[in-house]
């Protein structure tokens, strides 16, 4: 069977287990694991390692795995195999995420995952969480043989359609584990028209991450649910009134940003999560400019002129460079002064971050797909978590310990869909914009709900 290759930015071998958001690490990841479900769209669900589950109450699920199923190296993939996947993300040294550790400890320290037989497993946690689903599709279950390997490579044996067969100077090599299916090559290609000439030469035969203005073949354009926000300090200075967080969000013309810095390849964001979220309220209304509005709010803060001070990275998203003078032009619009402090070391910017070590703004991205991490993580003054900036919003911590409780679907949404309108009215941060991402290549391109390309789909493995 031939090779599919595909050039991408990034093809660095992570931790399976860290908390990722790199479209690039996540679609390699999928050739090689399953988890016990798979997300298919907002609130909804499949089978993966599972093939069906039941929650009889929010501390409490039962797996039911499917029967046969084996990594990589031979070994069973049962109920026992699962559960030691599960302990090792409840591990605060485990899901390390850019600048916030042990992120799945947060919802799994202190929780039991036992098999009740070889193809039953219980997860319960020390607290209600109803979405827990969320957690569980994030975690690719790994052989009990590699999950204290030495090197991260040593870690990659899972039980999907493909397996780590080498990786070196020329990319990531996996060899396919079942019939019809080609081998796979993930070339890193750094740039763009890199990616592009080597799909114009045949090269390889998927480019990601690329402008669909750059060549004639086909492509698939796709939604990122990550959203490009800054991170308001809504614990001290002018941030911390709510009349200036709104001031703010009303003074953006986001369409002509997206114009100016992305040439047009984003859409507007109009709430704290994105249309791909559960709980994005349809009904709601879309982002709002209007600076007349945004100017008497801030008269109505007492400030006829206002100074600002963002932190800055030079990276993450890519185009923060070209993002900071169209947003410095559209405050000053309303009489605002925007400066700011660059820090090109990406880590050591996350660090500050998480360490609430900002003046009044940062920019940022909110990536989980599932709106309970982005509220208990972000939000939630109780938690304070790693990037939460001292912002506080009683009503809709209310409606975040009512879903907790609610493992009915429709129900859940509709709390969710409250918070989202609470939010607009409220807004914690400055919300900008979701990328929309293109791919390129010959035959179908097919992405997962979350961006990510679907390699398993684009390969023609039948699910």
């Amino acid at each position: 069977m031939a090779t599919l290759t595909i050039a991408q930015p990034r093809i660095a071998l992570i931790d399976p287990q860290d908390c990722t958001d790199s479209a690039d690490s996540l679609a390699m990841l999928d050739a090689v694991f399953d988890p016990l479900v798979r997300r298919i769209g907002p609130g909804r669900f499949a089978p993966a390692l599972a093939e069906e589950w039941q929650q009889p109450d929010a501390r409490t699920t039962l797996f039911r795995l499917r029967p046969g199923a084996k990594f990589h190296d031979g070994t069973a993939c049962d109920a026992e195999a699962a559960a030691l996947s599960l302990r090792r993300m409840a591990d605060p040294a485990v899901g390390a995420t850019l600048g916030a550790p042990g992120v799945w400890a947060q919802y799994l320290a202190g929780s039991t995952a036992t098999a009740v037989n070889s193809r039953t497993l219980r997860l319960v946690t020390t607290r209600d969480i109803a979405d827990i689903l969320d957690i569980v599709a994030a975690g690719p279950i790994v052989a009990p043989t590699a999950l204290d390997a030495a090197d991260i490579a040593g870690r990659w044996v899972g039980t999907g359609p493909w397996r780590l067969a080498g990786h070196d100077d020329d990319g990531v090599r996996m060899a396919a584990t079942e019939p019809g299916l080609p081998d796979l090559l993930w070339r890193r290609l750094a740039e763009p028209r890199e990616r592009i000439s080597a799909l114009r030469d045949g090269a390889v035969d998927i480019a990601t991450r690329i402008d669909p203005a750059s060549t004639d073949l086909p492509t698939c354009t796709v939604t990122d649910p990550t959203a490009i926000i800054c991170l308001l300090n809504a614990a001290r200075g002018p941030c911390a009134d709510p009349h200036v967080r709104r001031a703010l969000n009303l003074a953006i013309d986001r369409p002509a940003l997206i114009a100016a810095v992305l040439q047009g390849h984003a859409d507007p964001l109009g709430g704290f999560v994105s249309p791909r979220h559960f709980g994005f309220d349809p009904a709601a209304p879309a982002a709002r400019h209007d600076p007349a509005e945004a100017r008497r709010l801030l008269a109505e803060a007492g400030h006829s002129g206002l100074a600002l001070i963002a932190d800055w990275p030079t990276r993450l998203p890519d185009e923060a460079p070209a993002l900071l003078p169209a947003l410095q032009a559209q405050l000053a619009a309303i009489g605002v002064t925007l400066s700011a402090h660059i820090e090109p070391d990406r880590v050591r910017y996350a660090e500050r971050v998480r360490d609430s070590d900002i003046a009044n703004l940062c920019l940022f991205d909110s990536s989980p797909l599932s709106t309970f991490r982005v509220l208990a993580e972000k939000i939630d003054s109780r938690v304070a978590g790693s990037w939460w900036l001292g912002y506080h919003n009683p009503a809709v911590e209310a409606l975040l310990d009512q879903a907790r409780n609610i493992t009915d679907t429709p129900p859940r949404e509709a709390l969710y869909r409250r918070c989202y309108r609470l939010l607009q009215d409220d807004p914690p941060w400055l919300t900008l914009y979701t990328h929309r991402k293109s791919a390129a290549g010959r035959g179908t391109l097919a992405f997962r709900d979350d961006g990510v390309l679907d390699v398993r789909a684009t390969a023609g493995r039948k699910i």
